[in-house]
């Protein structure tokens, strides 16, 4: 979702033979859980799990919000009881230049063709509004667009289907699937890619086909942190297939955003870390 996820880099493949050297800053050590996070961001979500979901996507004009533009929004509030899509919009927003339009085809002169863009906006703070979560695909991308330029700050709390929600085994998704493989997995057809609500509609299909929707959404929003694992060069095979990244976030460690009771469903243990500026690897947005 949003203008990289075609060129998201794998960094769970192998890595260099060498033992790593370089380790972040540790707080402190963590066995079997890892230590209690910070209050969820402004918003109630029901003691129950949410209700209603509005389910979004971006498409902008590069990967950095500081030098390029949200371009196109994609929304669709969704409720989690009755699995119904209650309505759904898509529109663009003008842009000067697109230099994503090799992925998201999107010229830059469409978004500037008349259209009521301002009335959509509106329209779409009022279904911000009437929804208990945001879910986006990659939602750490996608956040960060709202509160620059035309899009509007949201203080509503967001859910990643990509890293938040754990998929169920039976479905053989990687640990961070593709909005593409997990419509795949659940049987939707996939048409097209790289517009915002056709994702959206994919996310809402997969959601509609989800039995276990109601606790997937609860554990997805469980207080999170990142933890880096503990294990020995010999051993890293055990992260890795615990879904957790090589040098992403941080330089030469093994780290995973989980909460506490995930870290206490590890086999190894684990412990909490801050991320320093000189310790954050190279990383590109999906």
């Amino acid at each position: 979702m949003g203008a990289g996820m075609g060129n998201q880099l794998d960094l769970l493949g192998d890595f260099s033979m060498s033992p790593p050297t370089a380790q972040p800053a540790e707080t402190s050590p963590l066995t079997a859980a890892t230590e209690a996070v910070p209050a969820p961001e402004p918003g109630a979500v029901p003691d129950s799990g949410p209700k209603s979901l509005l389910i979004l996507d971006t498409e902008t004009s590069g990967l950095d919000p500081a030098a390029h533009a949200c371009l196109e929004v994609g929304a669709i509030l969704f409720d989690v009881a009755s699995r119904s899509v209650l309505a759904q919009q898509s529109f663009l927003l003008p842009v000067d230049t697109n230099a994503a339009e090799a992925i998201n085809r999107i010229p830059a002169a469409v978004t500037r063709l008349p259209q009521p863009w301002s009335e959509g906006l509106n329209w779409f703070q009022h279904l911000v509004a009437a929804a208990d979560v945001l879910v986006a695909h990659n939602a750490a991308f996608d956040r960060q667009w709202f509160g620059r330029g035309a899009l509007p700050p949201v203080a509503t709390p967001w859910l990643c289907s990509m890293e938040d929600i754990r998929w169920p085994a039976d479905r053989q998704l990687r640990s961070r699937p593709s909005v593409r493989d997990l419509a795949l997995a659940y049987g939707v057809p996939v048409w097209a890619a790289h517009r915002a609500l056709t994702d959206c509609i994919y996310l809402a299909e997969v959601f509609a086909r989800c039995d276990d929707l109601e606790l997937l959404l609860k554990r997805g929003l469980e207080p999170r942190r990142l933890v880096r694992a503990r294990v020995s060069f010999e051993e890293r095979h055990q992260a890795k297939e615990a879904g957790f990244r090589w040098n992403d976030p941080i330089k030469g460690a093994w780290t995973r955003r989980l909460s506490e009771r995930e870290c206490a469903e590890l086999s190894f243990p684990v412990v909490a870390v801050d991320i320093c500026p000189d310790d954050r690897a190279e990383h590109h947005s999906n």
